[in-house]
């Protein structure tokens, strides 16, 4: 596999689109907070604004981007990307990088965002075999874990030590690495068979809905996702605020704290090339959800200094790397190995819609909850909601998958 340059040129894409991207979403809430005295309204408003194109556009993108070559929408929207964040760069030398800047750049980075994921995840299914999909599916997830070790912690030192319009300029960059890497692809891709004669895009995003909440398996992933995303959309806007505010840590310390998802989500891409054939793949979900979920419920326990709480922020972020990454790339492969050819992009779409649509009202959520009950308290009630996720995926068939791919 690692012989094939297409796949080494996508891999490094990859990483690198990952990296801007983690090191984006440190950067703008911690300028907000830090710099901007964002309050916890401000923040959630700003984070739910990042994720609302996933809701808006989500279908419309994958109804899109299966009549699209892959390597061409990626290598667009990293341009867009590399674009958006260096004007924000610009905006900042000039002292114009306020909020309503910062809701912009947010925005358009997240649209652009919701271009390439959809067009990664069926770029695989192109480029090798069906046999091939856990691997490259896992190989492809740990170049995003590499992202989440760098990129958080690149975020949290740039904003604490340079500036702001240093740290946009910083995920700029590598956007710009990652469309170098991407454009380089040669192997020309099997597009699926249009009639001449294609169907509106509404009757396109139809189709795809109806097929995914036709296929059991794929419906249960849709519902779990919603729960998990709602509810750490959530989490993510208080412990934003719980970590320099509650516990006093810097920019930098949150970072390195943030960065240790990173490394448990490597470990958890080699697992998951390997625990699904040997357990089988819902045994795996079910287990890898309720640890990654269950450990954040420790969080709103801390107290004290860094030299306590520094340590075990670690181990919750390593653990929370590994299991998320384990659901991943299983509930990954699994969406590809269940789905035809010419109905990738739409069956990845309408679940990231269902999934992640509501992330921006869990951004908000939060951060009406820590305005009104504290930070404590509320990302206590928030983390207790991610652990509906598992409980979904347990009672339903997704958790009796068996050591082989559904046909």
């Amino acid at each position: 596999m690692w012989r094939d340059g297409d796949f080494r040129r996508l891999w490094v894409g990859q990483t690198a689109s990952q990296l801007g991207e983690h090191a984006s979403l440190v950067v703008l809430p911690l300028f907000a907070v830090l710099t901007l005295d964002a309050g916890a309204g401000e923040l959630g408003v700003l984070r739910a604004v990042g994720q609302a194109p996933i809701l808006l556009l989500s279908l419309f993108v994958g109804a899109w981007v299966d009549g699209w070559r892959a390597r061409t929408v990626m290598v667009l929207t990293d341009v867009g990307r590399t674009l958006a964040l260096g004007a924000a760069a610009v905006a900042g030398l000039f002292g114009w990088l306020g909020l309503p800047t910062l809701f912009v750049v947010a925005f358009a980075v997240g649209a652009l965002s919701v271009f390439f994921d959809v067009a990664y995840q069926i770029s695989l299914v192109r480029l090798m075999r069906r046999d091939q999909l856990v691997r490259g599916n896992s190989a492809l997830e740990g170049s995003r874990s590499a992202a989440q070790i760098g990129g958080p912690a690149l975020g949290g030192v740039l904003v604490s030590l340079l500036s702001a319009p240093v740290a946009a300029a910083s995920s700029a960059l590598f956007f710009a690495l990652s469309f170098l890497s991407i454009r380089r692809i040669r192997r020309i891709e099997s597009l699926p068979e249009i009639s001449e004669r294609s169907p509106r895009v509404w009757r396109r995003i139809h189709e795809g809905l109806r097929f995914v909440v036709g296929d059991t398996s794929l419906r249960t992933v849709c519902l779990a996702s919603a729960a998990f995303q709602f509810s750490f959309a959530a989490v993510m806007t208080v412990y934003l605020l719980f970590l320099p505010r509650e516990l006093h840590l810097s920019g930098t310390v949150i970072g390195l704290a943030l960065a240790a998802t990173g490394p448990g989500a490597l470990l958890g891409s080699v697992l998951a090339a390997r625990l699904p054939s040997r357990f089988g793949h819902g045994a795996v979900l079910v287990c890898a959800a309720a640890l990654g979920d269950g450990v954040f419920l420790c969080v709103p326990a801390l107290h004290g200094s860094p030299a306590v709480t520094v340590p075990v922020l670690l181990a919750v972020n390593f653990l929370l790397g590994i299991g998320g990454q384990l659901v991943n790339v299983t509930v990954m492969a699994v969406r590809q190995a269940v789905t035809p050819a010419g109905m990738q992009g739409r069956a990845a779409a309408t679940i990231t819609f269902v999934g992640m649509g509501l992330t921006p009202l869990g951004s908000l959520l939060g951060g009406f909850l820590a305005e009104e009950w504290g930070s404590r308290t509320s990302l206590l009630v928030t983390a207790a909601g991610m652990m509906l996720s598992p409980v979904l995926m347990a009672l339903s068939p997704l958790a009796r998958l068996g050591r082989e791919l559904p046909q």
